[in-house]
């Protein structure tokens, strides 16, 4: 399997200190520091990042499984809202809430909330945060619209 790079570096106190993310593909590269994690500072912090991950990884998951049950999506788009809270360990990810609405032609809304919630259950990113407290799915099956397309000759 393939092995995925992220780098951090970190300068000062904590409180008063920043860093800079950097992504091994090169896409992405930004500031972090105490308050853009835990107040409503400028730039971000990995729990935005593990929440840009775990949507992109639910979207491609349940791409996946409707298309194990013959359906092909027109679109997907996911939200992750990762929640940071206070516990007796510190402060902890307590809870992140992914809202997904997808097009997809011809599925009946009670089957593609199964499928939803087991594209949930395979993900990589969901299984690897397994220890997060609680993660729900709110999903929404969009019904493609009929657009008329006009040719040019």
């Amino acid at each position: 399997m393939t092995v995925r790079e992220a780098s951090a570096e970190w300068q000062g106190t904590l409180k008063e200190g920043s860093g800079r993310l950097r992504l091994g593909s090169g896409v992405f590269e930004g500031d972090y520091s105490f308050p853009s994690r835990f107040e409503n500072g400028p730039g971000t912090n990995p729990e935005e990042l593990i929440g840009a991950a775990h949507a992109g990884c639910f979207s491609m998951a349940l791409t996946f499984t409707l298309g194990q049950d013959g359906h092909v999506p027109r679109s997907i788009r996911t939200t992750a809202k990762v929640h940071l809270g206070a516990t007796a360990a510190g402060p902890t990810i307590t809870r992140i809430e992914l809202e997904t609405e997808a097009e997809v032609a011809d599925l009946a809304e009670d089957e593609f909330e199964r499928l939803a919630q087991s594209a949930k259950a395979s993900c990589l990113v969901s299984r690897a945060l397994a220890s997060v407290a609680q993660i729900t799915l709110k999903a929404v099956l969009v019904k493609p619209s009929k657009v008329n397309e006009t040719r040019r000759i």
